[in-house]
């Protein structure tokens, strides 16, 4: 376990290696100047260059290239080019709410899909499992950026049960996590339905249900569980695309997490900002990846990890 954890760990480093590149070049092409965005277009010629040499942003993008890797590899994201302040630090202040929101989504998600697949695979053909699938459907075709307004109409200004927006108590937390949450939902219990129902079949359960074991045990503990490893790779997938989907939610429930920083860092050609925000959702992805693989051998004993 240790030797593979290594391994996957080394393997990381090339990958991170590239997202950075590609964020820093893809970061240059886009247009506009921030120092223009800062001063404004009616600013004087000399005020732009003065504040472009102070930003480095003088130098050829070379140089500024093999500052921003420099910087990486000795833990120095740089500084905002608008407030001042560290990257690090700005990551890590906007880091808490967006993994609370990850969480609270991945949660409901499978508090939905666990027993929504489960339910469809026992009772296939029925009208529980057509509703369940219907519902999984619906789940997967409605979009964050319809989902979330829809869901701000009817509970927070319909009902007034919900806040619009905002991160100051537990309940703004309910929509924004339900939206994300909900196209995992239904991704999630097609992939437990159509898991189980390859399973349901095997030999394994019949000798199960033959030595007495009751049908509730027969499926949680024995058909589930060697059923959950693609709906496991699926887990970790999506667990991943959180931090990236979190972008147009967040912007929706003015949630100050990652997606909403990330955002705004883009409107304002805050280079630094954006690149070490984008590097640190690669981070989560890679970081979700390797704990899935390393959830294979819990679930399956059959896996070995070398």
């Amino acid at each position: 376990m240790s030797r593979y954890l290594r391994r996957r760990l080394l393997l990381a480093v090339p990958v991170l290696f590239g997202v950075s590149t590609l964020v820093f070049l893809f970061v240059h092409l886009i247009p506009g100047d921030p120092v223009e965005v800062m001063l404004g277009e009616q600013a004087l010629a000399a005020d732009k260059v003065a504040l472009r040499k102070a930003l480095g942003l003088d130098q050829p993008v070379h140089l500024q290239y093999l500052g921003f890797l420099k910087g990486v590899l000795t833990g120095n994201l740089g500084r905002s080019l608008f407030t001042g302040e560290a990257v690090a630090e700005t990551l890590l202040r906007h880091l808490g709410p967006t993994s609370l929101l990850a969480t609270a989504a991945l949660l409901i998600a499978l508090g939905l899909a666990l027993p929504l697949g489960i339910l469809a695979a026992l009772r296939q053909g029925s009208p529980l499992d057509r509703l369940a699938m219907l519902l999984a459907l619906t789940g997967v075709a409605i979009p964050n950026f319809v989902l979330g307004p829809l869901l701000i109409l009817v509970f927070s200004i319909g009902l007034g049960w919900t806040p619009v927006s905002g991160a100051d108590t537990p309940t703004h937390l309910v929509l924004p996590a339900l939206t994300l949450g909900a196209a995992m939902a239904g991704l999630l219990s097609r992939m437990v339905r159509s898991s189980l129902l390859e399973t349901l079949g095997e030999d394994y359960l019949r000798t199960a249900r033959a030595k007495g074991l009751s049908e509730r045990v027969v499926i949680l503990r024995h058909a589930l569980r060697t059923g959950l490893i693609p709906v496991v790779t699926v887990v970790g997938l999506q667990a991943g695309s959180l931090l990236s989907g979190a972008l147009i939610t967040e912007s929706i429930f003015a949630w100050p997490g990652l997606g909403r920083l990330t955002i705004q860092a883009i409107n304002a050609r805050d280079y630094p900002l954006v690149q070490g925000a984008v590097l640190l959702i690669a981070l989560g992805y890679v970081a979700v990846n390797l704990a899935t693989d390393l959830l294979y051998a819990r679930v399956d004993p059959r896996i070995r990890l070398r």
